[in-house]
């Protein structure tokens, strides 16, 4: 080939080091035909180009070539050939190209009168609940804007509480939301994400059986599929869009697996012909300040760039932890995060996860020489982990679950390998720690090499062990006992309907009530002293969900954390603390009793909790040397906590960087990737079982 000639070359072998291009919505060309009633492709339901449409969600196997995805058994009219065939032509070379003569069809079943789309919208205003095929899995859908049938979607899927993503055009977010420019500008992001924006005046149904009962926010995404577009022009308000799967299953991706377990959700199912090859969620995204909660459609399989001193690092594959799963791959570096997997505790999703591992290890011809997994024995990442590493004889890595969390944010953030230890604010649930307790509310000091553990929140027993993290009233129990006297009577007075002796004597004798710092377990014990879930959650996080949607506005001031000092230095002459939360628990009582109100109380829980953590962190930059904080963990999904931890340390020490999370995820979705790089850098030291 000269100097001035361009020529594409025929793909040859697997083509591993090729790029995979996330999904993209539609772009505003390929609206404008669907909706131009001149344009050919006008109506067509699957439209795409260079610029947006279907990739990684139809690929079977790489080179990126219409032979190896899913639309390999839909031969290009002469029409869509001669488009393919022009280097003018904006679709030159999109391997999913198509029409209506010769792409994927629609239809909807059982069967109706006349357009599916026109059949499917009349339905849909009409309270039926929809199967609506999509990119990366089924959706149930159904009118937002009716309460009748957004309860009876709750009713048969057995969500009682759990906030429905919506779907609707920008004008319907402003509508209903207050929408910032940095939330329209993600909204309207190619990856389409479903974007956490605050509920406006204007009231979609709400309640226990609306649309995010008991949040201030709305999880809302635009229409990223042609098909959406035409959907949504015809009912003309937005719809409730959520995961079609049953509880705990991956979301539903074939059409006869859709028959069998939507069947009893949905009221007429959209279907097409065009196969997913691969299940992806929706992403979930905040735009003000940027933040992932959930990586997925659109983001994966993006990669990220790993920081400086880990470009000769060995391949590594990482697997997460149990919740929120998510695998990671360091190649060449690069660092590929996966999609967000789920709750391994369920079968199919474990099966997914599993299938997911040998997905990208085909993929990107992935030969890992170091493997990675939480330092939890009984995780099934771990188990499988352990497994691998034995299977292709090479070291295995064990990671503890909050120094993992340090670590995915100083990567995420380009800390370099050698660019000395950082102070991290690791709040979060639960993760076993290295003395067999179980931790959650620690601060650290480390490196992507080694950490120690210098404050800590007062331990409480789990009683019920997973079950505390179910029901909240375990929680506000123990951490009430801890006030004495004046606990036991709130107890008495509002939890005298539990068993409250048999939990006492549970956590006295040490009988399935681990000791753990657990921040998240905190806060499920102040939201049910406030009268929030109190006696179980729906879903995992609703209390705290709820206690930050209460935390509006001014902050009661509520005192102090009580902090106490270890008797022993912990690590180069520093004392390690812990970090008591009963002054604060004591106090929010005080203005229970007062009538004060509960907003503020929320707020001042935030704010004191944020000022013992950043107190701590900085002091312990300061005696350390160190010149960053890194906050992470699940806990920092929660906005007001994020604002009130920056603001804290933004008072005590103004000179030192703040690290955070923005395109990763802070709470599990992000484990895979501190565990990768903790795992390569033990390897670049010719210690990997370090």
């Amino acid at each position: 080939i000269s100097d001035t000639e361009f020529t594409i070359a025929a793909s040859q072998g697997v083509g591993a080091e090729t790029r995979v291009t996330p999904d993209a919505a539609t772009c505003p060309a390929c609206l404008e035909e669907v909706t131009n009633p001149d344009e050919r492709r006008h109506g067509y339901a699957f439209a795409n180009c260079t610029h947006c449409g279907p990739r990684f969600t139809i690929l079977n196997a790489l080179p990126y070539d219409r032979a190896q995805t899913s639309m390999a058994e839909f031969p290009m009219c002469a029409a869509c050939q001669a488009e393919y065939d022009d280097p003018a032509d904006r679709r030159f070379h999109a391997q999913p190209i198509a029409c209506a003569d010769c792409g994927p069809r629609l239809w909807i079943e059982p069967e109706g009168a006349g357009d599916p789309v026109e059949d499917a919208a009349r339905r849909l205003r009409g309270g039926e609940i929809l199967a609506i095929k999509g990119l990366g899995g089924f959706h149930l859908a159904c009118d937002a804007t009716n309460g009748a049938a957004v309860a009876e979607l709750r009713r048969r899927k057995h969500r009682p509480a759990k906030p429905f993503a919506l779907m609707g055009g920008m004008e319907m977010a402003r509508w209903f939301g207050r929408v910032t420019q940095a939330e329209a500008d993600l909204l309207q992001d190619p990856a389409a994400p479903v974007v956490l924006i605050e509920k406006g005046d204007e009231v979609l149904p709400d309640g226990p059986d609306g649309v995010a009962p008991g949040q201030g926010h709305l999880g809302w995404m635009l229409p990223y599929t042609p098909l959406h577009h035409l959907i949504l022009a015809a009912v003309d308000r937005p719809l409730v869009m959520t995961s079609g799967n049953l509880s705990g299953e991956p979301q539903v991706i074939g059409n006869d697996e859709a028959r069998e377990k939507l069947g009893g959700f949905a009221d007429a199912f959209v279907m097409h012909d065009r196969d997913i090859a691969r299940r992806l969620d929706d992403s979930v995204e905040r735009a003000n300040p940027p933040m992932v909660l959930r990586r997925a459609r659109g983001r994966v399989p993006g990669t990220l760039p790993l920081p400086p001193g880990f470009e000769a690092v060995p391949q590594v594959v990482a697997y997460g932890g149990q919740m929120k799963a998510a695998i990671c791959l360091i190649k060449n570096g690069q660092a590929l995060l996966g999609h967000h997997l789920g709750e391994l505790d369920e079968a199919l999703t474990y099966d997914a996860f599993v299938q997911a591992d040998a997905d990208y290890a085909a993929l990107f011809d992935h030969q890992p020489q170091v493997v990675a997994c939480d330092l939890h024995p009984d995780f099934r990442a771990s188990v499988f982990a352990r497994q691998r590493a034995a299977d292709r004889d090479v070291p295995l890595i064990e990671v503890q679950h909050h120094h993992a969390h340090l670590a995915s944010c100083l990567a995420e953030n380009l800390w370099p390998m050698g660019g000395g230890p950082v102070v991290g604010i690791v709040l979060d649930g639960t993760g076993l720690g290295p003395d067999g307790t179980i931790w959650g509310g620690e601060v650290l000091l480390g490196d992507y090499r080694g950490f120690e553990r210098l404050a800590w929140l007062r331990p409480a027993p789990l009683i019920g062990g997973d079950r505390a993290g179910r029901e909240p009233w375990r929680n506000a129990l123990v951490r009430l006992d801890h006030l004495g006297e004046e606990g036991a009577e709130w107890v008495l007075q509002h939890l005298n309907h539990h068993p409250v002796d048999l939990a006492r004597q549970a956590a006295a004798k040490g009988i399935n009530a681990p000791l753990s710092s657990s921040a998240g377990r905190l806060f499920d014990a102040v939201a049910a002293i406030l009268g929030l879930c109190r006696d179980a959650q729906s879903y995992e996080g609703e209390a705290a969900m709820r206690l930050e949607a209460l935390a509006l506005g001014e902050a009661l001031d509520l005192g102090g954390f009580a902090v106490r000092q270890a008797d022993t230095p912990v690590a180069g002459g520093i004392t390690g603390a812990e970090i008591d939360p009963a002054p604060v628990i004591a106090a929010i009582l005080a203005a229970q009793r007062e009538a004060l109100d509960v907003g503020q109380i929320a707020a001042g829980f935030h704010r004191a909790l944020a000022r013992a953590f950043a107190h701590q962190a900085v002091c312990i930059a300061k005696a350390s040397g160190a010149r960053a904080i890194a906050l992470s963990g699940g806990c920092f999904q929660n906005l007001r906590l994020v604002q009130e931890v920056e603001a804290a340390l933004a008072d005590c020490a103004p000179g030192l960087t703040i690290l955070r999370h923005r395109v990763t995820p802070a709470n599990d979705g992000g484990l895979a990737l501190g565990q990768a790089v903790i795992a390569a850098a033990r390897a670049v030291d010719g210690d990997p079982q370090s």
